[in-house]
Parts: structure tokens; sequence; C-alpha cells
């Protein structure tokens, strides 16, 4: 078999085998398809796409391609379970979900990654942590999975090593944004993981990826197709990323706003309910919860009663941070030398957020990065951010900077200033969880 006959194939329009599919994937794994085969394979795909089958089999060998984690060995008294975001701003759901599952019952082996371009990073997050260990040996990741039910870590080169060398190709030759390669990159990891089920956030909208409704539908569904088809029951909602998620932006201070969210302090309208849209979904993927109403209630007692904060506390602690720290989350982060508040330049309703150019605000700042090499700043960011709809006096803070200097905070406030549109009439209140796609619809689904 001859890499090139495959991308032909594939060039022409035709479907390709399961064996096909498994030679291509793992010669991108031992490099015996060299940099140009892939690029061209992925540009093949690109404009001809690829059914179901080929789907499933390009999902299965790159998630294959490396260790699979299983979990019997354990003998768990609970499902292992996780969620996948496809990244937006201010999207902290993975610091509150996972030790909130972990609390109704749920064990959640969360791999997470770094941020990139105006995208925040679930790792750069936990990183802010002084002593937190996001690179743990195996034997420690689930040691801690089984004792506290979760555990926040970053992707180990074991874990589909064909996916990184498709990626990273595929990120400099503009075939990134390819409905079923994306579903294969993102399931290939997350199923490695050993699952049980996987609950999908598709973010849509100004800071999302999948911009338009149409595009994050066509997504969501090819998830949950091919993932359910695969093995793992799956389900996807599609929320909206028109604006912040939360009421910050950056890593220590999300990390902030997520202790204040477990611990009761001060919980963001939005983001509570995606937060809870997608925890109640792990819930009842798994039976761990008879329906949504059922999942949401035991939700709600884990925040009320503080078993989902305790969780917390425990896995920061497992993995090399601080005992107290949900107790006293400052004493371990950096904090930025400057906060200085952000004047609205005239009054009115906040009617238009362009939320990936806040995003990079934030990476300007130095919280965030355009190279994945690129180091971070953990304690600038953006605080008390605005929300759509909201009402605003000339000279009123439209938000809190986080920065190093005056010069960089006077350059974040004339960019924030122009993400936002004030407007004299009152929008419509937006939405947040628009739709969510059960593995029970899987079967209708078509895949072109």
């Amino acid at each position: 078999m001859l890499p090139q006959e495959i991308i032909r194939a594939k060039r022409d329009g035709k479907t390709l085998t399961d064996e096909q599919i498994a030679f291509f994937v793992k010669g991108i794994t031992n490099s015996t398809v060299t940099e140009g085969q892939i690029a061209a394979f992925a540009m093949a795909v690109y404009f001809n796409g690829m059914c179901l089958q080929e789907r499933v089999a390009l999902t299965r060998n790159m998630m294959h391609s490396g260790s699979v984690l299983n979990w019997d060995d354990l003998n768990l008294p609970g499902p292992v379970v996780d969620k996948h975001s496809t990244g937006g701003v201010s999207d902290m759901v993975s610091l509150m979900l996972g030790p909130m599952v972990a609390a109704c019952g749920g064990y959640v082996p969360m791999i997470s990654g770094r941020g990139l371009g105006h995208t925040g990073g679930t790792l750069d997050k936990f990183e802010s942590i002084q002593g937190y260990n996001t690179s743990p040996d195996m034997q420690t990741f689930r040691d801690v999975v089984k004792h506290t039910g979760v555990a926040i870590i970053g992707q180990t080169g074991d874990l589909a090593p064909a996916d990184k060398r498709f990626y990273g190709i595929r990120d400099v030759t503009a075939t990134v944004d390819s409905m079923p390669l994306i579903t294969a990159s993102i399931l290939s990891k997350k199923l490695a993981a050993g699952l049980d089920a996987l609950a999908m956030d598709v973010k849509t909208g100004s800071g999302a990826f999948m911009s338009t409704l149409d595009d994050a539908k066509g997504l969501a569904q090819s998830i949950v197709k091919v993932a359910n088809q695969a093995g793992v029951r799956t389900s996807a909602t599609i929320t909206d990323m028109n604006q912040p998620l939360g009421s910050t932006a950056g890593n220590a201070v999300e990390m902030v706003e997520a202790v204040d969210y477990l611990t009761g302090k001060s919980r963001n309208p939005r983001l509570h309910e995606v937060t809870m849209a997608l925890c109640a979904q792990m819930l009842t993927l798994t039976g761990l919860a008879g329906n949504d109403a059922d999942a949401r209630q035991q939700l709600q007692r884990v925040l009320d009663n503080g078993k989902a904060a305790e969780k917390f506390g425990q896995m920061v602690h497992a993995l090399g941070g601080p005992a107290n720290f949900v107790e006293q989350p400052m004493q371990s982060m950096p904090a930025a030398p400057l906060v200085l508040p952000v004047f609205a330049n005239t009054s009115g309703y906040i009617g238009e957020i362009a939320t990936r150019e806040l995003g990079l605000v934030v990476v300007e700042l130095g919280g965030g990065r355009t190279n994945p090499a690129d180091p971070v700043d953990h304690a600038v960011g953006l605080t008390d951010l605005p929300e759509l709809g909201q009402y605003i006096e000339k000279g009123q803070p439209l938000a809190m900077v986080h920065a190093r200097s005056d010069q960089d905070a006077e350059r974040a406030a004339e960019q924030l200033r122009a993400c936002v549109t004030i407007q004299t009439e009152e929008p419509a209140p937006p939405g947040v969880v628009y739709e969510t796609i059960t593995p029970e619809q899987a079967a209708s689904i078509q895949i072109d």
C-alpha cells in the first residue's frame, strides 16, 4: 500500500477503506508518511470530506495510535466520564464541572490543553497555582482519579500521538477547519482516556471557532454520530459565545471566579447555566441521574453542601497545590501589580461584543499565546466584564484591567473599548444554551 495512492483516492472523491486509513495513520505515527503527504491528504479531505465510515475509522485509528487508558483494574464504583469544549473566552466550565460531577459519584479523568489564539486553556489556568503538577506520572494520575474522583492534567505524549503530528501540519496548511478532521482530532484524544461517556460543548458566535449556528450544529452532529458509533455514549450541547461566558478572562482571575462559583460567593448566571447543562448531561449519560431534573437537583445539592468545593480542594492538593487553596486562592497565585478601570466613553446598552477580539486583549497583555511555545503571564487579565444588554453610564467602568505596566493597561483599555458596541436601544436578551443532541438522536443523523 502506498501513501500517494491513498491521497490520490481521496483527491478523486473516493471512499477510503478502513485498511487504507489504518495504514495512513500508522505512517503518521511512525513518520513513514512525510509531512508533504500528510498535508496533501488533509487538503484532499478538506475539499472532499469523509463519510461516516471514514470518520469512525480515522477516529479509532488515531485513538489507538498510542496508549488507551483502561480503568477496569481500579474497580471504580462509578462511571468514567468527561467533557470537552471547542473553546472560547472566559470558558472556565471545566474547573467547576469536574469536581461537581465527582461529588455526584462520577470519575473524571480530564486531559486538557493549553490556550492558543484568542481562547484560554484549562491547563494554563491550573498552572497559575503554585506547585500544581499538570504533568504527573500515570500512576499518580490514576491514584488521584480513584481517591478524589477527578484529576485535571495535560495531554501526555502517549495519548493519540498521531493527532499531535497531524494537527501541527493542519495548523500550517489551512486545513484545521475541516469537519471530519476536527471530529477525529477531538474524539481520538478524548476516547483514548477510556471513557464510558462524553459531554461535548460546541461553541458558536463571535468568540467561537464555529462562528455560525449551522457550522456548530454540523460539528455537534458529526461528533455525536461518530463517538456513539465508536462505542462511547456522547451528547453535544451547542452554547453561545457571542460574549464572554463568565465575568473574568485570564488565568489566575478565572481560577478565582471558579473558586467563588464553587463556594457560592458569586455565580455568573450564564456561566452557571452552561455548567449545569453540561454536568447534567454527564450524569444522565452515565445513569447517575434518571433525568435532567434529577441531575440538576443532585448538582445543586453538592454546590450547596460544599462537597463540590471540597473535591476541588482535594484535587488541587493531591496534584501538588496547597491544602488551603479553596480558602485562600490568591496566597498561591500571582497578582498583577496594576488593576485599573476601563471607562465607557458614552452611555447606553451593551449591544454587541467582539468576543474573539476581547480574548486577544488578554493575549496581548501576556495572558495567552499565539505560538504553542510562548510563555504565559498567569497574573494578567480582565475582570468585571460587561454583558450584552447591560446599561452603562458614560464614565462608568466597562471592566477592570490587570496589567504589568501603565502602558499595557492603557493599550488594553483602548482595545477593550473597541470590542464593545454601546447603543441607545435595549437589545433582546441573548440565550446561552441553544440545543442538546443526545445519543438517542444519533441514529437519525445523516453524515454525507
